[in-house]
């Protein structure tokens, strides 16, 4: 006689065992018709499961984020199905979810196409609307790799062949198609509505290139159309805002494969990354950190106690050097120990704060790059706190106060937190862990923030909040992070004199607000569609004359402008107003000053706005007045 506890604290119970489907309608039949899966203990079931004892049970519907990766599960093998119904000879591997989506990896002699993608995804929903039902049968494993064999999935067979002889496998059939799954997925493939397939790409067997190379077909699925129709539009919208398009058409930046991963900063680029590094110096100094420089390349001693050259060395550039080897710094922390063991360290000391615009590099696998946003080569706007443990929570809270203004001034007010808890790999006492967590939970109330608990997503030296942006069309950045380190100070020797003359290790908190500059401003340039701010755009104010006879008091207007801080082109040739008009405009300038023999003859000058805004006439001192307001007053302010 099971006893059904349901989130809301009510209780059913039942004379005889039951599926989850049937404790559904037992609830109501608008609940069973919505049901997707449920979750028995915490655990993630089939609407088919079967209770047999007591246990706690929430009802799984299109509403929850856990039904949204169930019908993503189930449209993954929904494609699978149209696949081998259209390409018999294809051969299926693995198909899982990720973000926004799902893939499935193919064998097949040919490449697809973009033709067959249409046809697949026909399919799909032609097959969906016969709504067979998806049911999941447990076989032995021996007779489920004979049976993949028998039915030419070799891929298959191979994955099954791979668990231990003793255990039985799960295998889930719709209509003709059957597939191995640990599950769960919705009742039956009617209930997969709004999908669409996005591309092709290629992968290897098991991730190893030396394996064969299989196709990927990419998909999205969402539970509703709107959903999905809304989903698309961002993608369309995040391919007009392509950074990498963006850079090239406004002059900021470019790559090339000499230097895969590294970034060649042109001088209108360079100009918005000073922006952004003299912004970030004022919030080092003003918030009592010390700016420090350390070395790009440290012996492997170093590395080796600090745990990175057992941990991460293949992720990091080495090199050698009459018969020594280094490692290419990839993150700045041990240099920033070193700096501290300089000089015997009182309690009084502590808080001791550096920061610094470190250079780092790491070997990310070329097929992850990704214009500035996934680099090789990049630059963190990093800092390290040493404190003692009854120093965590107060500057955790005034980070916390730092990250939100700083976001502000960029524009970014929609920000959510997250908390990532201890994994189950981590160094360190339980306790040591309890107190870190406490002091992160702490911080936040005391800054007023809600957040998100990610059980096991620390790092293995200690818990860290993450702070995620939003930008203009929904999507979600991770930028800022504060992590607290009980181990790695004890690892490379630092110490503080404590108030009991006696010797102490340090707590160390990483932090960083905008992480990798590179990646921040290819945020940016997303976020805004290229077209940036006064404050940070490359060029603020272009002057352009109507013709030749205005050049000196063009000229004139030009250098008051410049004088006054702002970043000004001038555009004195003898092309039509329009034309040059037009031209700056491309390039998201965020003033022009049209200057013809009217605005000359009374020391005026006509203002238009980005977006073919017409302001008027006014003088050169107002609209200086105007600009420098503009400039100041920085992010939504703006």
């Amino acid at each position: 006689m099971p006893v059904i506890r349901l989130p809301d604290g009510s209780e059913r119970r039942f004379d005889q065992n039951i599926t989850v489907a049937q404790v559904a309608a037992n609830i109501g039949a608008g609940l069973a018709k919505a049901a997707l899966a449920g979750r028995v203990d915490g655990k993630l079931v089939d609407t088919s499961f079967v209770i047999d004892h007591d246990v706690e049970l929430a009802i799984v519907t299109d509403k929850d984020a856990d039904g949204v990766e169930v019908i993503r599960h189930s449209t993954a093998h929904l494609l699978a199905y149209a696949v081998k119904e259209l390409f018999p000879d294809a051969q299926v591997t693995i198909g899982p979810v990720v973000d926004n989506g799902f893939y499935y990896d193919f064998a097949y002699q040919r490449p697809f196409t973009p033709e067959d993608l249409e046809a697949i995804e026909k399919r799909m929903t032609e097959l969906a609307k016969k709504d067979f039902p998806i049911t999941r049968e447990v076989w032995q494993r021996d007779r489920a790799v004979e049976f993949f064999k028998s039915i030419g999935e070799k891929y298959k067979a191979e994955l099954i062949a791979a668990i231990p002889a003793d255990q039985d496998v799960s295998l889930y059939r719709e209509g003709d198609f059957v597939d191995l799954c640990r599950g769960p997925h919705v009742p039956s493939i009617g209930k997969l509505k709004a999908f669409k397939l996005m591309k092709v790409a290629g992968a290897y067997w098991r991730g190893d290139s030396k394996n064969e190379q299989l196709q990927r077909i990419y998909g999205t699925a969402w539970a509703k159309k709107e959903e999905l129709d809304a989903y698309l539009h961002m993608i369309e919208e995040a391919e007009k805002r392509d950074h990498r398009k963006l850079g090239r058409q406004l002059d900021l930046f470019h790559l090339q494969e000499e230097a895969p991963g590294m970034v060649f900063w042109h001088p209108h680029g360079w100009t918005v990354w000073q922006e952004i590094e003299q912004y970030m110096r004022r919030v080092y100094r003003d918030n009592g950190y010390q700016e420090v420089r350390c070395p790009q390349i440290l012996d492997r001693s170093l590395w080796e106690k600090s745990g990175h050259w057992a941990h991460f060395q293949q992720n990091m550039f080495t090199t050698a050097s009459e018969n020594r080897d280094y490692g290419v710094k990839p993150m700045n922390c041990p240099g920033h120990i070193q700096l501290f063991n300089t000089d015997v360290r009182s309690y009084r000391d502590l808080p001791l704060r550096y920061g610094e615009f470190g250079s780092c590099h790491r070997n990310e696998p070329s097929g992850a790059l990704h214009g500035v946003m996934r680099v090789r080569g990049f630059t963190q706007d990093d800092g390290h706190i040493f404190c003692t443990e009854d120093q965590i929570q107060p500057e955790v809270t005034a980070f916390n106060e730092q990250v939100r203004k700083v976001y502000a001034d960029f524009g970014f007010t929609d920000v959510a937190v997250k908390l990532a808890l201890r994994p189950d790999s981590r160094v360190g006492a339980d306790e040591v862990w309890d107190k870190a967590e406490t002091a992160l939970r702490n911080a936040l109330r005391a800054s007023g923030l809600e957040w998100t608990e990610l059980p096991g997503e620390g790092a293995f030296y200690g818990p860290k909040i993450e702070f995620h942006i939003k930008d203009a069309i929904g999507r979600s950045w991770q930028c800022g992070t504060i992590q607290v380190d009980f181990s790695m100070p004890g690892r490379l020797g630092a110490e503080y004199v404590g108030e009991d003359n006696a010797r102490h290790t340090p707590v160390m908190l990483h932090r960083a607000i905008l992480g990798s500059l590179e990646r921040f401003i290819g945020i940016l340039i997303e976020n805004h569609s290229g077209a940036l701010p006064l404050w940070l755009a490359p060029v603020q104010v272009v002057v352009m004359s109507i013709s030749e006879h205005q050049a000196d008091y063009a000229e004139r207007v030009t250098q008051s402008l410049r004088a006054a801080g702002l970043r000004v082109d001038a555009d004195l040739r003898g092309e039509k107003i329009n034309y040059k008009i037009r031209e700056h405009s491309l390039m998201k300038r965020p003033y022009f000053v049209v200057i013809g023999d009217k605005e000359k003859a009374a020391g005026l000058v006509a203002i238009r706005a980005r977006g073919n805004q017409d302001l008027g006439q006014m003088s050169p001192e107002a609209l200086i007045e105007r600009l420098l307001q503009e400039k100041q007053k920085r992010g939504v302010a703006a």
